[in-house]
């Protein structure tokens, strides 16, 4: 895999990855950036946040389940001093379905976070990460 970041000005930088999509990333203002962008480490969770959602979903569908939205909301604490390491991560997955079975939820998440997810699975080296869910039923 690879990317390329160019620096665009001041705290701006251009990601651009091998498939062929690009991304933009600033800094706040205070920072010397113009808030054009997510900072990088906000990338990080989402790049997370999408890993581990892919393998849910994944999961979740190979084994039946009628699933028909997941959404997952990251709460991330990150340590005072540099290098600024996530300490603690959580994730709250909302998983809305027919019929969706609570086990089979927990089962993927669980398969996600301890096998598959290479993002939380590397974060975790630094970051006591912790998940839960709810099952909205449609």
């Amino acid at each position: 895999m690879k990317a390329r970041i160019k620096w665009v000005e001041q705290v701006s930088f251009l990601g651009e990855t091998e498939s062929g999509h690009a991304v933009l990333m600033d800094g706040p203002p205070d920072g010397g950036g113009r808030n054009l962008g997510p900072r990088p480490m906000e990338m990080v969770l989402l790049g997370t946040g999408g890993c581990t959602t892919y393998d849910v979903i994944h999961i979740l569908k190979k084994s039946r389940q009628q699933v028909s939205d997941c959404v997952v909301e990251i709460q991330a604490d990150r340590a005072t001093e540099d290098p600024k390491v996530f300490t603690k991560i959580h994730f709250h997955f909302i998983v809305t379905g027919r019929d969706l079975k609570p086990a089979q939820v927990e089962r993927a998440i669980k398969l996600s976070a301890e096998k598959y997810c290479s993002a939380s699975i590397m974060l975790g080296k630094t970051a006591d990460i912790t998940h839960d869910f709810e099952v909205i039923e449609e």
